[in-house]
């Protein structure tokens, strides 16, 4: 029974470590392809400088440069201009729309026209994917000659949402895994940690049940005192493994406030001839290191 939580144990931490690795993959994979996307960012800032470049053509100006196009804001971009202009709300929404439907990362945005020098829109339009939530309005009113600036915000999507996806799906996963994970080896920790099992444990044909402090074999009980029971409860955690002599002193009796070593062998000589029912376990001295619970099949 020991073997076999040992083995599930092994199992949880072992599934917990891939699944963490797993989601540790994704998000790398999913922020490296963000690089992929700086083409599409560049070629969207040349398509805003040609949007630019439209509007004065259509105010009667093939003179003046478009301005460099700034990024005012995360997804936000400004487009100014070297000298005043005119601009009609049908061309430039037609303009926009033709435009940027070759911009990958663009369908859906929404463009504000403003003075320079006045924090008020003179006038603004959204553009979606989905055409019946198109916001477009007073199209057929020519501007007057002005200053202008176009802001263009467009709608995050793509990687980003994929991140943020990840991120903050990934944490409850996570949050679930390790509950799971933990949930599994509590068994053996309560059993090592508080004393109180809440099974049997299987000592060669012997069965340990250290809540109810006896030994069980062929239908017959061997009673165990408390000190005997903490005692054989340290060994039948680890079977097979070398226990310092210091240790079991320090775990057994230091609570008490009085370590006495002669006590020590006293309790290993009764707990010897206790498990001597089953001559497959052997409770044993290694000289100079401790006692090892040796355990043959």
């Amino acid at each position: 029974m020991l073997a076999s939580q040992n083995l599930l144990s092994g199992k949880g931490k072992y599934l917990f470590g891939l699944l963490l690795l797993l989601f540790t993959a994704v998000v790398c994979v999913a922020y490296s392809m963000g690089d992929n996307d700086d083409f599409a960012i560049a070629r969207r800032e040349v398509l805003l400088r040609r949007i630019g470049h439209e509007v004065l053509l259509q105010s009667g100006d093939s003179t003046s440069r478009v301005l460099p196009v700034k990024k005012i804001a995360k997804n936000e971009y400004q487009i100014s201009f070297e000298k005043n202009l005119t601009f009609q709300p049908d061309s430039l929404v037609n303009t926009t729309t033709r435009l940027l439907a070759g911009d990958p990362l663009g369908s859906d945005y929404v463009v504000n026209v403003l003075m320079n020098g006045n924090a008020g829109v003179t006038y603004g339009y959204a553009i979606s994917k989905n055409k019946k939530d198109d916001i477009v309005s007073c199209r057929g009113r020519k501007q007057p000659i002005g200053p202008y600036l176009i802001n263009i915000k467009f709608k995050p999507k793509g990687i980003n949402v994929a991140k943020n996806g990840l991120l903050l799906g990934g944490l409850p996963f996570l949050a679930f895994v390790g509950f799971i994970f933990f949930r599994s080896v509590k068994p053996r920790k309560a059993l090592t940690d508080d004393g109180r099992d809440t099974g049997m444990i299987s000592l060669g044909s012997v069965l340990f049940d250290a809540k109810n402090r006896k030994l069980i074999i062929n239908g017959n009980t061997i009673e165990l005192t408390g000190t005997e029971t903490r005692l054989l409860r340290i060994f039948a955690v680890t079977p097979n493994q070398v226990i310092a002599r210091s240790r079991l002193q320090k775990e057994i009796w230091e609570d008490e406030g009085v370590i006495v070593g002669r006590s020590l062998d006293m309790f290993i000589s009764k707990l010897r001839k206790k498990l001597e029912v089953d001559p497959n376990i052997k409770l044993v001295v290694i000289r100079s290191k401790g006692y090892k619970l040796e355990i043959s099949c």
